[in-house]
């Protein structure tokens, strides 16, 4: 059964549900290390073992970003790589999980707003997350994605007050990524307690599920995470394997397919 499109992602949370098992959320940056590659990746990911996958829109200022997901970003912009090839991208891929757009406000302003989220649910995606888009800070836009039928997905970092933590998880849909840390993006091999805080503050507030990413490198970080989450992604390790190739790439969702699995094993 396919969770392409908008419903997608709570439809895969409730078969994640009924199946114990916790959610591989692998994120690619479109167009890195080129077209091809990312759809041939994309495909990957959907038939060995990934539950949602972020596709990123390629920014020439990615101030959330690391130095792995920068490259990936200027490598795919130098290529050509646009919002319109990105849409272009996810349609073709036509993939069977549900597909976020992972995006900095200015690609999609630039864009168009309505018509981003227009174009971007005709090509099968089924939730936005704006990086740099706190709740309140744009009602128009916010408006537009809550009405376009499309997840927004809240993104939640440990310094979140409380007041502000429940303004922004009331404003969101599908899950909430939180943040590891702070700081940038990048792969790093140790989960610190604050995030297992975090996790305790945000479940007393929403009962949305709950997907941590920043950090995450291999199957050890996974299965940490894995004993207070619901999900865990996967961004600058996968990058960085995909700039090596596919095999490369395949080996590191396997692993932490495998040691997701294993961590949801009652015992």
């Amino acid at each position: 059964m396919s969770d392409r499109g908008p419903g997608g992602i709570a439809r895969r949370w409730e078969r994640l549900a009924a199946e114990s098992r916790i959610a591989l959320i692998p994120y690619v940056t479109a167009g890195y290390p080129s077209r091809d590659a990312t759809l041939t990746t994309l495909e990957m990911l959907a038939a060995d073992g990934a539950d949602f996958v972020e596709v990123g829109v390629p920014f020439s200022d990615p101030l959330a970003d690391g130095p792995t997901i920068q490259r990936a970003s200027f490598e795919a912009l130098r290529q050509g790589t646009t919002v319109r090839g990105v849409l272009d991208l996810v349609r073709e891929a036509d993939l069977p999980i549900p597909v976020v757009l992972f995006s900095y406000l200015n690609p999609i302003l630039r864009y168009g707003t309505e018509r981003f989220l227009v174009d971007a649910r005709a090509a099968g995606a089924s939730g936005v997350l704006v990086t740099d888009l706190p709740v309140g800070a744009d009602p128009a836009v916010e408006g537009a994605i809550r009405s376009s039928g499309l997840d927004r997905i809240p993104l939640i970092a440990p310094t979140t007050t409380d007041d502000r933590l429940a303004e922004a998880v009331a404003g969101g849909s599908g899950f909430v990524y939180l943040i590891s840390r702070l700081g940038v993006t990048g792969a790093r091999t140790a989960i610190g307690a604050e995030i297992e805080h975090l996790a305790r503050r945000v479940r007393a507030r929403t009962r949305l599920p709950l997907a941590v990413g920043f950090g995450i490198a291999g199957g050890a970080e996974a299965a940490a995470v894995a004993r207070f989450a619901d999900g865990i992604v996967v961004g600058s390790a996968l990058v960085e394997r995909m700039g090596q190739g596919g095999t490369a790439a395949r080996e590191l969702l396997l692993e932490l397919r495998q040691a997701l699995d294993a961590a949801a094993v009652p015992g």
